[in-house]
């Protein structure tokens, strides 16, 4: 299945092949995006904070509550943005899109 990540300049694109069963943030890790996951997808952080394209945006499951309340913390959200440690790929969500946003809160102050 395909995945793209659109930069934080809102053009550069990155597709990838990925399988069914992989975590967004580790997809997107392996590609070199920088999705930095600091909490190691425990929800403590929100340095995976992803735009979901509005189009792939409702093949989602809903966000969990502590989902949401990272999402709160997170900086340039919107109202697709979700955490790529969230977002277990499947066969529905072939063509996924992603763009970075420009700027991260890290909530561990590294």
């Amino acid at each position: 299945m395909r995945v793209r990540f659109i930069g934080t300049d809102g053009e550069t694109v990155t597709e990838v092949q990925a399988e069914p069963g992989d975590s967004l943030l580790r997809v997107g890790q392996a590609a070199g995006q920088p999705l930095e996951g600091t909490c190691e997808a425990q929800m403590a952080c929100s340095t995976c904070h992803v735009i979901v394209s509005a189009e792939d945006f409702a093949k989602l499951p809903a966000a969990r509550e502590d989902e949401e309340d990272m999402l709160d913390l997170a900086a340039d959200v919107h109202r697709t943005s979700r955490l790529a440690c969230q977002i277990m790929l499947t066969e529905a969500l072939d063509g996924l899109t992603v763009r970075i946003p420009g700027q991260v809160h890290n909530m561990q102050g590294r």
